[in-house]
C-alpha cells in the first residue's frame, strides 16, 4: 500500500485561481479530512489528486509524480467517490459494482471470473451482497452510498478520495459509512483522503486535518490544533463551542442573540 503527497499544489480555471500552493500527506493506513467552507477549493484538491484538472505543482503517489503515470495506473491506485455520483436507471448493483474493475481491464477486454469475484467480494464485505441483483436507481441513499463506495473499491485502490461521502444521509447511515471507511483504512491500509462538512466526524475519524479557505491552507496539523473555536469563527463564520471528547472533538454550533453575542433563546 501507498501514500499520496500533495507538493505545492495550485489551480487555476481560467484567470481565476482557486487553489494556492497546498502541501499536504497522508500515509499508507492514515485519514486526512479536508475541511472548509464553501467554495474554499476542497473538491478542486480533490480532484488534482486524482490527476481531473490541470494543477502545477505536483502530487505523488508512493514515489511517482502522477504526471508520468498512465490514467490506466493512476487509476489502479486511485479510486474517487464524488459528492453526487450517477446512479444509471435501469443498471444492476453488481453490474454497476464491476465498471470498478474497468482500469484492470485491457481495451475492449471483458470482465473475467477473477473481476466478477472482487466485485462480489466487495458487496459481501460491505453487507450489500443482498442486493446485486436490483437496481441502482431504486436504492435508498444509505444503500445507494454503500453501492457507490463498493465501484470504488472494486478498483482494489491504494488511496481512496472521498468527497463529502455522507452529505445526502442520515445519521445512521452517516456512521455506518464512517466506520466502513475506517474499517478499510485500519485493515487494509487504505489511505484515505476526504472533504467533509460535518467537523464533529471529521476529528473522530481523521488524525489530521488540512483546513483552506479562499484557496490557501489556513491550518493543518492534529484535529485538537487545527479545531479551534477561533479559527471556526474567523473562516466559517459560525459561533461554536468546541468539546473534547476520547475520540476526537465535538463541534457545537452556539446560537447567537442577533447582536453577535451568544446567549439562549428567550
Amino acid at each position: 500500500m501507498t501514500g499520496v503527497e500533495l507538493v505545492d499544489v495550485g489551480v487555476s480555471y481560467g484567470e481565476r485561481r482557486v487553489l494556492h500552493g497546498i502541501s499536504a500527506r497522508v500515509g499508507a493506513g492514515e485519514w486526512l479530512a479536508v475541511l472548509g467552507p464553501n467554495g474554499s477549493g476542497k473538491t478542486t484538491a480533490l480532484r488534482a489528486v486524482c490527476g481531473l484538472v490541470d494543477f502545477d505543482g505536483d502530487v505523488i503517489v508512493g514515489t511517482t509524480s502522477i504526471r508520468t503515470m498512465h490514467k490506466r495506473v493512476l487509476a489502479r491506485s486511485v479510486a474517487l467517490l464524488p459528492q453526487h455520483p450517477t446512479a444509471p436507471v435501469g443498471m444492476r448493483v453488481s453490474t454497476y459494482v464491476l465498471l470498478g474493475r474497468t482500469p484492470h481491464l485491457s481495451y475492449f477486454a471483458q470482465e473475467t471470473d477473477k473481476d466478477r469475484a472482487v466485485a462480489e467480494r466487495v458487496l459481501d464485505r460491505l453487507g450489500i451482497g443482498a442486493l446485486a441483483e436490483r437496481d441502482v436507481s431504486s436504492l435508498s441513499g444509505g444503500e445507494r452510498q454503500l453501492t457507490m463506495l463498493a465501484r470504488a473499491l472494486a478498483q482494489e485502490p491504494s488511496i481512496l478520495i472521498l468527497d463529502e461521502p455522507t452529505s445526502a444521509l442520515d445519521i445512521g447511515h452517516q456512521q455506518d459509512v464512517m466506520e466502513v471507511i475506517d474499517d478499510l483504512r485500519r485493515n487494509d491500509g487504505i489511505a484515505v483522503i476526504s472533504a467533509m462538512h460535518d467537523l464533529t466526524a471529521a476529528s473522530q475519524f481523521a488524525a489530521n486535518i488540512v483546513m483552506l479557505s479562499r484557496g490557501h491552507v489556513v491550518a493543518s496539523g492534529h484535529v485538537g490544533s487545527v479545531l479551534t473555536e477561533e479559527r471556526i469563527k474567523e473562516h466559517f463564520g459560525a459561533s461554536v463551542r468546541i468539546v473534547q471528547d476520547g475520540a476526537g472533538v465535538v463541534v457545537i454550533p452556539v446560537r447567537t442573540n442577533g447582536n453577535g453575542s451568544t446567549g439562549a433563546a428567550r
